[in-house]
């Protein structure tokens, strides 16, 4: 109690620092660009865990199954390279980051980058690409430098953004006006027993203008099939959402979760090593098994006799899918050069 009491004047210095931001792009005294190429742009309000990486995975997806060449363009947090990189046969978590790695392995076939700025990185595809539909920029609601053409934003069912707090008293990063920005909001991460009723609520409580669209959506873990006890391993920002799913077909699973985006050390692979023999294998995440890959620690679980299994996700929407998928769809064939 004492500790969010001391956090309060820092959350509000906080808020009028990104205030004060805001005013300089909206008064046009810091620059802010339009590209040349349909834009949709990823987003929350709040520092992770909102399911970015499975919504940029459902439109890649969406847009490849439509006959679109999509690219995505994110940051690549934590990557030891600057500037722009484009993912390709060399690529490591180390030059292009964890999430962009996991989407380049699972779609080889689509330009994947990552850059600091939006605006320069969106411009260095356009020129290295002939073929370019739309460009996916992964968490992009902060870069004002940028105008994007279509703006989803994600928030997550138990935490909504008009429940949070702005940094450090809550994980707001931005301000809960920038919510009427987006084209689109995505209610993430609820429970497969929400009920029309619920959605009702949600739909009253944020009371979202007509310009926005709202949808429902959860998170589409794969089949568990494999006979034990699993260790659960992942450095994600919400890990309860998964392992609670482990929990239901493995009730004596346990948790091992580190910092989002963690890089384990020799000390973590050892702490790992000792857990896992109490265990029959260990499951982590696709995004988690991008960083495993680079440590000793998938040879030495085998040498163990254990297996490293990555748990597949996707998302599911629980209101008409088919809605959400006509206004992508619709703003990218508009909008593209084709």
């Amino acid at each position: 109690m004492l500790r969010n009491i001391l956090y309060i004047p820092l959350s509000w210095l906080y808020t009028l620092g990104v205030a004060f931001r805001h005013l300089l792009y909206d008064q046009h005294l810091l620059p802010s660009f339009s590209v040349e190429v349909p834009t949709i742009c990823v987003g929350n309000l709040a520092a992770g865990g909102t399911g970015k990486t499975p919504m940029v995975d459902y439109l890649v997806h969406l847009l490849l199954a439509n006959g679109f060449h999509p690219a995505v363009l994110s940051r690549g947090y934590k990557r030891s390279t600057r500037g722009f990189v484009m993912a390709d046969m060399n690529s490591t978590v180390s030059t292009i980051g964890d999430e962009a790695m996991w989407l380049h392995r699972k779609y080889p076939e689509v330009p994947i980058a990552v850059c600091e700025s939006r605006v320069r990185g969106v411009k260095q595809l356009k020129r290295q690409l002939q073929q370019l539909d739309v460009v996916i920029l992964d968490d992009a609601l902060q870069h004002r430098a940028i105008h994007c053409g279509l703006t989803i934003l994600l928030t997550p069912y138990d935490k909504l953004y008009i429940d949070d707090h702005m940094l450090p008293w809550g994980t707001l990063r931005d301000l809960p006006h920038r919510a009427l920005k987006a084209d689109a909001v995505v209610i993430t991460k609820c429970p497969d027993s929400i009920r029309p009723i619920d959605m009702r609520v949600v739909d009253n409580r944020l009371h979202l203008p007509t310009y926005q669209q709202l949808h429902f959506a959860g998170l589409n873990y794969a089949q568990m099939e494999q006979e034990g006890t699993p260790l659960v391993l992942c450095g994600i920002a919400q890990p309860q959402y998964m392992f609670d799913y482990v929990q239901q077909h493995y009730p004596q699973a346990q948790l091992m979760a580190y910092p989002d985006h963690h890089k384990y050390t020799p000390q973590d692979i050892e702490d790992v090593l000792a857990k896992a023999k109490n265990f029959d294998f260990v499951l982590t995440t696709e995004k988690d098994l991008q960083r495993q890959r680079t440590t000793p620690l998938v040879e030495r679980l085998q040498a163990q006799g254990k297996r490293l299994i990555a748990l597949p996700i996707t998302m599911k929407f629980f209101t008409d899918q088919s809605v959400f998928d006509r206004q992508i769809i619709t703003y990218v064939r508009e909008n593209s050069r084709r």
